[in-house]
């Protein structure tokens, strides 16, 4: 008999089927005991009436692993509309010692931290385990977007020989007896490989050796970027990040719609045109001083609620981003030197996305790194390229669990992140 999931049950009434799954809860009332399963798919009630297979029964525990062959039963009040009647249940281990909390009430109750520290069984639950299929979700939407854009996928190197933001918050390690660092983006490779096919994307882990502790902040983390040759300027690259979005969130809609009503979840609409302002015109919106350098996380939040209000939408482009706090690799704004052809998307008051048009003259990036004081050497295998001919080009990169955590209005990002790392934690 082939195994049937909880969610196909009610195409089966009056069939005997074969399920198994984790003892989600069992309630042992006088004439009539309820076992519930949980597997993948959702809930199953199983109700047992007969004496032996209830005594085998209360020596479960909660998430023992178990089989159950049963009849599907119509029942309009149990899960789904049916339950299972007449079970053989058979363990299929020993009883599972209980974790640290009930993953049968509607919420866990137990501290963030303790979640975290039994991560791999605080993630059974359906509010944890429905954040992580919508970043599935979300991923699928970025690559199918892309997909339909031309875009090839790339699988870019971890380790490195130097930093790519050329700066020092950099994992460093032995590289068989020399150093190497463990890559802080894709963001060399990606450009490189413009050279190959015009328009790619990757996606894939990114290191980060900031000693941030905050709720936003990971030290490891997913990046989704893309890159694309011949562009005019960075309008180009809003226009495919608007798409790409608008890609994931459907997505996310079409395929995890269960997960989406758990955590009672409506995904926002992207708009056909997102709001863009300059970042001069951000800081006075925003009530920051007008030599402010860049945005601080209120004035993140004072733009998010300014664009909801000003223009009902959840997401708004910042372009011009002052060139002292753009990589050496940003391209200047022509009419404006001083600023530069880069932006941010601001999701609902935080920074989710970073992007802009990139330098693709080798001359620039030499006079962009001389202006900066860096040497060219630790940069030489990426600059060759631009000396073979390189097409103007610019790209973005989303954070993953960044964005889920905003999508699904998750206080921590770590709430989102399945064994997440950070200043404090490499386990488990």
């Amino acid at each position: 008999m082939q195994r049937t999931l909880s969610h196909q049950l009610p195409t089966r009434v009056g069939a005997t089927v074969w399920i198994a799954g984790w003892v989600h809860r069992r309630r042992l009332l006088k004439s009539v005991a309820f076992l519930i399963v949980r597997d993948a798919a959702g809930l199953a009630q199983v109700v047992v009436t007969d004496p032996a297979v209830r005594a085998e029964l209360e020596k479960l525990t909660e998430e023992t692993v178990v089989e159950v062959t049963a009849t599907v039963t119509a029942n309009h009040t149990a899960p789904a509309g049916v339950e299972l009647t007449d079970p053989t249940v058979r363990p299929l281990g020993p009883p599972a010692v209980p974790p640290p909390f009930d993953l049968y009430r509607p919420a866990l109750t137990a501290s963030l931290p303790t979640q975290l520290d039994n991560a791999p069984t605080a993630l059974r639950h359906p509010t944890r385990s429905a954040a992580l299929r919508i970043s599935a979700a979300a991923v699928a939407g970025f690559r199918a977007a892309l997909d339909a854009h031309d875009f090839v996928e790339i699988h870019t190197p971890k380790v490195v020989s130097s930093s790519t933001e050329s700066g020092a918050n950099v994992f460093a390690l032995d590289w068989f007896g020399g150093p190497a660092y463990l890559a802080q983006s894709p963001q060399f490779y990606k450009q490189l490989m413009v050279g190959v096919f015009e328009r790619v994307y990757e996606v894939g882990p990114v290191f980060r050796a900031e000693p941030h502790d905050t709720v936003r902040h990971l030290a490891q983390y997913t990046s989704l970027d893309a890159e694309l040759g011949f562009v005019t300027d960075h309008h180009d690259v809003l226009r495919v990040l608007r798409d790409t979005l608008a890609g994931m969130l459907g997505t996310v809609g079409e395929r995890a719609g269960a997960a989406l009503a758990t955590l009672d979840v409506e995904p926002p609409q992207v708009p056909t045109e997102i709001p863009a302002v300059h970042f001069t015109e951000a800081l006075t919106i925003a009530g920051a001083p007008a030599d402010e350098p860049d945005l601080a996380p209120a004035h993140e939040r004072a733009l998010g609620e300014w664009a909801r209000r000003e223009h009902g939408s959840d997401f708004l482009f910042v372009t011009g981003y002052p060139m002292a706090k753009r990589p050496f690799y940003t391209h200047p704004d022509p009419a404006r030197p001083a600023y530069s052809n880069g932006f941010d998307l601001l999701f609902r008051g935080l920074e989710l996305v970073t992007g802009g048009q990139r330098l693709h003259r080798h001359a620039d990036y030499l006079a962009a790194l001389a202006a900066r004081g860096e040497s060219v050497e630790p940069y030489a295998g990426y600059l060759d390229a631009f000396r073979h001919g390189m097409p103007p080009h610019g790209g973005f990169a989303i954070g993953l669990e960044r964005f889920v955590a905003r999508l699904v209005g998750a206080a921590n990002i770590r709430e989102v992140t399945a064994f997440p790392r950070d200043l404090h934690r490499l386990t488990p």
